[in-house]
């Protein structure tokens, strides 16, 4: 019997989301101007219209290019960009909302816009709001904490556990080697081979020493008489040994490395 990596019936492990502001792609650059309000000295051409800026009372400048106010808008939606925050996509102007429309990643579970500035859970591929990524099971947002995923929903540790983990028969928690004990002589069963009877686990030794005067030995719901109890190869009694399987077959652990 091999014990669980997690403590738990499934293979799964826990896992961490990646927390990231959505706000990464969209600049925060302000659309107000970079130059003062007297008359343009220096030939600028208009990035949009692409008519001289010479002469003109304001000039609204961003990496270099330049724009009439009148021209210095969205490039979906048209609507000015002057004093608001704005984001570029293969140089065009965007506001927020027309890049969160077209860009921004959308929730997994809402299927809604993740909008910029509002952080954004993410974990193969996948994002989520916030509030939007709870547990199958409580509906409490996972936040950062560790969570298992199965069968395309996530739970919290606790929540997985309780409804996925086997539970230890001694203190009815969650499967753990520290409570898979022999019987008898209370010693650690994890990574030991052992037997059971009548659904009590026993290291060999106390099993021997207890039930060998009864004559016979069970493992897996089959008997043995003690004389009977022999590696099918060399014969060798495996009373009080390890001892492997094979089909029907038992084997000592020699004879076994060949199977």
């Amino acid at each position: 019997m091999s014990s669980s990596p997690f403590s738990m019936s499934s293979s799964s492990s826990s896992c961490s989301i990646s927390i990231s502001s959505s706000s990464s792609s969209i600049s925060s650059s302000s659309s107000s101007s970079s130059g003062s309000a007297a008359n343009m000295t220096e030939r600028y051409d208009c990035h949009y219209c692409k008519e001289s800026l010479f002469g003109k009372k304001y000039d609204l400048s961003y990496k270099d290019r330049h724009w009439h106010e009148d021209c210095f808008q969205c490039f979906q939606c048209k609507r000015s960009l002057v004093d608001k925050p704005f984001s570029t996509k293969d140089e065009q102007l965007l506001c927020t909302e027309c890049y969160s429309n077209e860009y921004s990643s959308k929730c997994h579970e809402c299927k809604k816009t993740i909008m910029p500035g509002s952080r954004k859970m993410e974990h193969k591929g996948n994002s989520w709001h916030e509030t939007c990524f709870t547990c199958h099971r409580c509906q409490q947002p996972i936040g950062a904490k560790s969570f298992i995923p199965k069968e395309s929903q996530n739970f919290c540790v606790p929540c997985y556990e309780k409804q996925f983990a086997m539970q230890c028969v001694h203190c009815k928690k969650p499967w753990h080697k520290d409570c898979f004990l022999c019987t008898s002589c209370k010693q650690q069963l994890s990574g030991q081979r052992f037997t059971s009877r009548d659904d009590f686990a026993y290291c060999l030794n106390c099993f021997c020493n207890l039930y060998a005067k009864n004559k016979y030995i069970s493992f897996e719901e089959r008997q043995w008489h003690n004389d009977c109890f022999n590696c099918k190869k060399c014969s060798m009694s495996l009373v009080g040994r390890g001892f492997l399987t094979e089909r029907d077959d038992i084997l000592c652990p020699e004879c076994g490395k060949d199977v």
